[in-house]
Formats: C-alpha cells, sequence, structure tokens
C-alpha cells in the first residue's frame, strides 16, 4: 500500500490512540478501570520506557561479572600470596617449604597464565550467571578442576603422570576452597561496599495470597537486590491492598516504572499473555514462580534466589546484546547494498520517472518502533493521481474497501507499467535500505503499518510495535500479499515473540528464494 486508506472514519481516533500519554495515577499508583482505547494506549507507553529498562539490565549483568571476576582473581591472589610464604618465606619450617617448592616450582601458578584459566573455566562452567548459580559449590569445584588441569596440561608430558596428579589435586583443592569461601559471603560485602546501590523494583501479578506468599519468601521478603512496589490482583476488581486489578496492569507498570515482573500461582492464558506482553514491550525481567501451564512465547529459564526456583521468562541482557548485533548488521548490510546496488537503483529511478509523471520516490508515513511514525521508501508503483483513478469506479472502491484496502494487481487502475514490475520482483522496496541505515527499519523485523493497521493486532499492539518494522519477515516469506489479517496479524504476532539473531538469519536466508519465486508479490 502506497497511499492512505480513503475516508476512513477512525482517522482521528487512531492518531489519538497512538499519541502516547501519561494516565494520572494517585500517590500509592492506583488506578481505575480503564475503557479498551486507553488501556491500549498505556500499552503502548510502556514502549517509551522499554531501551532504558533494557540497558539498565544490561549494565546490572556486567557490574555483577566484573564484581565477580574481581573478587575471582582476588581470591586467586590470596592463594599465590599464600603460597609464596610457605616456599619460599618458610613460614611453615624449612622441610614444608622444601616439599611445597617441590609440587609447587616458581611460575607453576603463573598470575596472568593461570588467571585467564580460572576466568574462562568460571565462563565455561556458568558461574557469572544470575542467582544462587554463581554460589553453585559443585560448579565451582568443576570450574577450579578445570582451571587446574590447564596449566598443567604441559607440564604432565615432561614430568609424568605421578607427580603432577597429585599437584592437580592439591592445587584444585586450593582453589576451590577459595572460591566457596569468596563466593558465599560476596553478596553481603557488595552490600556494605555499596549501600546506596539502586534495587530492582519489583511489580508483583496473582492473586492476594499467592503475592503475599512469594513477596514473604527469603527471596524477596528482606533486602536485597529487590524493592518490593506491590502487587496487581488477578481479580477483575482488586484488592484494596494491591495497586490496581488485572484490568489495569499495563498503567500500572507503566506508573511505578518498575523494571522486574514476578508473576505469582496460577493466571488464566488471557491473564498471563497479557501480563507477558506488556512487560516484554516494556523491557521489563519476567520471573514466574514455577507453573503448571506451558509457557508459549519466551525462552524459560531456572534460575535460583536463595533456595526459591524461579523462572525467568524473559533475559532483557541477553536482549540487549541481540538487539547490539543486529543493529551492526543492519548497519554494514544497508551501507554495502547501498553502495553495490547504486548502478540499479539509479537505473530504476529514470524508469519511473520515464513512465509516468512524479517523483522516483514515494515517501509514506508509517508506524516504526515503539509506535513512533516515520517516513517510508519505496520506489514510485503508482500514479500521482492513483485516489482519483480509484474513486472514478464505486464499485471497484467498494471492493477495494472490502479487501483490507488491497485490490488484484491486474485490475488495480492506480499501477504503472514500471510499478507492476517494481512489484512482481519486490524492486520497489530496495529504498528502504535508507531507511535501515537511518535507524527506523530493520533487514528483517514486523512488515510496516498505517496507523488504521495497528487496530488489527489488538491487545498484542505493544510487543508488535517492540521490534523495528523490516524490509522482509515472517509475513514476506510466508505468503506476503495473499495472506490477510488476522491470519497476518497472528503470523507476525509470533515472529516477535519468538524473535532471535539466529531467526532473522534464517529469514534473510528464505527471502531470496520467495523474491525469485514471486510468492505473493502484488
Amino acid at each position: 500500500m502506497e497511499s492512505l486508506p480513503l475516508e476512513r472514519s477512525s482517522t482521528v481516533a487512531a492518531e489519538s490512540t497512538l499519541r502516547l500519554s501519561a494516565v494520572p495515577a494517585a500517590p500509592n499508583f492506583r488506578t481505575r478501570l480503564l475503557p479498551a482505547d486507553l488501556a491500549i494506549r498505556a500499552r503502548l507507553q510502556l514502549q517509551e520506557r522499554a531501551p532504558a529498562n533494557l540497558r539498565r539490565h544490561l549494565a546490572r549483568a556486567l557490574g555483577r561479572v566484573i564484581v565477580l571476576a574481581v573478587a575471582d582473581l582476588s581470591a586467586l591472589w590470596v592463594v599465590r600470596a599464600m603460597l609464596k610464604l610457605i616456599r619460599d618465606y618458610d613460614v611453615l619450617g624449612v622441610q614444608i617449604a622444601n616439599l611445597t617448592g617441590g609440587l609447587f616450582p616458581r611460575g607453576i601458578m603463573s598470575g596472568v597464565q593461570f588467571a585467564i584459566a580460572l576466568v574462562a573455566a568460571l565462563v565455561v562452567t556458568g558461574n557469572y550467571g544470575p542467582g544462587d548459580q554463581r554460589r553453585d559449590a559443585r560448579r565451582l569445584f568443576v570450574a577450579a578442576a578445570l582451571a587446574a588441569a590447564l596449566p598443567l596440561w604441559m607440564t604432565l608430558w615432561t614430568r609424568g603422570l605421578g607427580s603432577v596428579l597429585f599437584q592437580y589435586i592439591v592445587m584444585m583443592l586450593f582453589v576451590w576452597v577459595a572460591l566457596v569461601a569468596e563466593r558465599f559471603p560476596i553478596d553481603k560485602l557488595a552490600a556494605r561496599v555499596l549501600p546506596h546501590a539502586p534495587r530492582i523494583r519489583t511489580l508483583f501479578v496473582g492473586t492476594r495470597e499467592a503475592c503475599a506468599a512469594v513477596m514473604t519468601a527469603p527471596t524477596f521478603g528482606r533486602l536485597g537486590e529487590f524493592r518490593i512496589l506491590g502487587f496487581v490482583d488477578a481479580a477483575q476488581i482488586g484488592h484494596p491492598s494491591a495497586l490496581g486489578s488485572i484490568a489495569d496492569f499495563a498503567s500500572v507498570l507503566e506508573s511505578t516504572g518498575a523494571e522486574t515482573v514476578v508473576i505469582c500461582g496460577y493466571l488464566n492464558d488471557a491473564m498471563f499473555h497479557d501480563v507477558v506482553d506488556a512487560s516484554v514491550a516494556a523491557g521489563t525481567q519476567i520471573l514466574s514462580v514455577p507453573r503448571s501451564i506451558r509457557v508459549a512465547g519466551v525462552a524459560p529459564l531456572m534460575v535460583w534466589r536463595d533456595g526459591q526456583p524461579l523462572i525467568e521468562l524473559s533475559r532483557p541482557a541477553l536482549k540487549s546484546r541481540q538487539m547490539f548485533f543486529k543493529r551492526m548488521l543492519d548497519l554494514t548490510a544497508s551501507a554495502v547494498g547501498l553502495v553495490v546496488l547504486s548502478p540499479l537503483l539509479g537505473l530504476v529511478a529514470l524508469a519511473v520517472k520515464l513512465d509516468s509523471k512524479g517523483p522516483a520516490l514515494f515517501g509514506h508515513e508509517r508506524l516504526g518502533l515503539n509506535g513512533r511514525p516515520f517516513t517510508c521508501y519505496k520506489f514510485r508503483s503508482m500514479h500521482v493521481d492513483a485516489g482519483q483513478r480509484l474513486r472514478f469506479d464505486p464499485a471497484l472502491y467498494a471492493e477495494y474497501v472490502a479487501n483490507h484496502y488491497k485490490l488484484p494487481e491486474e485490475r488495480d487502475p492506480r499501477l504503472t507499467r514500471v510499478g507492476r514490475l517494481l512489484r512482481k520482483t519486490s524492486i520497489d522496496e530496495l529504498p528502504q535500505l535508507f531507511n535501515v541505515l537511518r535507524g527506523d527499519m530493520s533487514l528483517v523485523g514486523p512488515r510496516p503499518i498505517v496507523k488504521e493497521e495497528i487496530d488489527e493486532y489488538g491487545h498484542g499492539a505493544p510487543a508488535f510495535l517492540s521490534l523495528k518494522p523490516g524490509i522482509t519477515g515472517a509475513w514476506q516469506i510466508q505468503g506476503r500479499s495473499n495472506v490477510g489479517y488476522p491470519v497476518r496479524a497472528n503470523m507476525e504476532l509470533e515472529y516477535v515473540r519468538n524473535w532471535s539473531l539466529g531467526r532473522d538469519l534464517w529469514i534473510l536466508l528464505n527471502t531470496v528464494p520467495a523474491v525469485l519465486l514471486q510468492r505473493g508479490a502484488h
């Protein structure tokens, strides 16, 4: 579609829906039940906070790794210092010093060599992960065993298995004890060193009883990394002590500025998907106390905190890293593509100008990331008076409206001769490489839509707008114009909810045969 749907009576309503305005809240964040249009507006407003939330979660993850790495290397330094005192300064006597010197000659625990081996082993065994994982004694034992084996590998061939095996066991035990002794008090030490470090603003969702049980558990009930904001009642009419009912979830999430959402107990499927969609759109971390229903559209990961099992449904730090690499891919591919295709772009622009009056490029306002409008560029494939040509035939216009503002290519009077060829070959989309370079679009993503189409996505609108629109995507390789609403909306939402960098690469590879075979290209 290149032109806005004609005589669309809901234009004003649609524009007011997409201009996000703050939803007032009382000091205790309680909100009243919202009409459907205001509820959708509140959900879209959450996406304004998504980039900041993703950055905060990534910063916390990086901070955790840095603190743990510094603590690990400090523990290694303590072990090496003790070894030097025993071996070089005879603090336990000459005989023990000689024995220690035979087992651990100078250079065997070289600072740089062993430090690299230790950090690599801890990364491989997952000991820089979240929650109780970093204090798992078994994981630390495996890491210590691996770290001790790496520097001794070459020594095995020169000194033999017997002496090296004993040396290995002693070194491994020393390092393991040091790691365990260092990892368990690290949280309390960090709290003392950084007493005013901001805690994670946490919102709970579920019944009053279920949320109360989780909020008072050791994981959340004591001073730690979580700051409890309150709970949203799963009942349609919220308990007086709740911040709101489940119908108010999006507005409460926005009002409180929560960074983590914890789902307590059972929510029905509709509630569960609404909570997940709004939370993902806002870039918040989602945790769920283990539940019996199947988790759809997210990648669950079991996380232990103070002995409490939690299921992490979204991983903002991981998504932030993947989005960074996605942007690097977009910048590189769009820049290279524009340079390589510049002769073709020039020839197409000339053909468009010679075929019909008007500019070679056509710019149309579409919805981008977080609902922000942008100008989407294409080679012009319609006559400049396309609207008047369509109005000239009332029956054809009625068919156009009934068919979701589309017409079969062979019966569309608005298309130019060159335009028909451009659409068949998808060459009309090439100027969108400029949009990708500018950051308005991505190579892969949901198809950019006009404002009026957002209603087709219902409560999934915030999720749909949480990714940049793409030149290609799931809809383009699975039928394109042959697939209409609501199937198209379900297809796009499934892509967004299961997005990954690997899936984008798979879609790029499948775009080539889709374009060559002209599947749905009209």
